[in-house]
């Protein structure tokens, strides 16, 4: 595992020395397996994470126990979540689960307040955090509410194709519905509908995309 200064220069470069010292001096590195679940909704939160390697996915969690998908950290990126929580001692509103293994910077909570009020590095990067999931949330909402869902479900593999770096999506049918909030029938049905109309070519366990 590197250490936190190298992970800091080359995931995030923004930020200036004195935040890097600041996260070196009260920061640790932690590994997750993927399947491990690091947050979970209705907990208090005792960390951000600043994503080094691998990839989280954050989800909310309905009143029958459905999941809806909301959208991933990977290196270079951090939960926005854990920055309302720390302001106001708030419990999680999410879900996160580690969907490859994963490596993070854990800073502590309490640090939170002292950051936003004494370093611009770290001010600018939270409110870039914030624009990046409000644009990311905006999208799901439209998406919702303004799309069928096999539109739904290309603009989703895209995305996918776009977050993996390839276009073979290492994801299962169910996965995919679970992230759409659908059936996996339903998702079944619509991809060997797009396999038919050559934009994709389905594998085991994964779904490749070929326009």
């Amino acid at each position: 595992m590197e250490s936190i200064k190298e992970n800091l220069d080359v995931h995030y470069p923004q930020f200036d020395n004195e935040l890097k010292s600041l996260i070196i001096a009260n920061g640790r590195m932690q590994r997750f397996k993927s399947g491990e679940t690091i947050m979970q909704q209705g907990a208090f939160l005792k960390y951000t994470m600043l994503i080094t390697k691998g990839r989280v996915k954050l989800l909310s969690e309905g009143d029958e126990g459905e999941e809806f998908f909301m959208y991933y950290l990977e290196p270079g990126q951090a939960c926005a979540l854990s920055f309302v929580c720390a302001q106001k001692n708030k419990r999680s509103d999410l879900d996160a689960t580690v969907i490859e293994d994963t490596e993070a910077i854990l800073i502590p909570i309490d640090l939170m307040d002292e950051l936003m009020i004494k370093n611009k590095s770290w001010y600018y990067f939270v409110l870039e955090t914030y624009r990046s999931r409000f644009r990311e949330l905006l999208d799901v909402i439209r998406s919702v509410a303004f799309h069928s869902m096999d539109e739904r479900l290309s603009y989703y593999l895209v995305k996918q194709k776009n977050a993996f770096s390839s276009k073979l999506i290492p994801l299962t049918h169910e996965q995919i519905a679970n992230d759409l909030n659908s059936s996996r029938v339903v998702i079944s049905r619509l991809l060997k509908q797009m396999e038919t109309q050559n934009k994709v070519k389905l594998h085991r366990n994964a779904v490749e995309l070929l326009k």
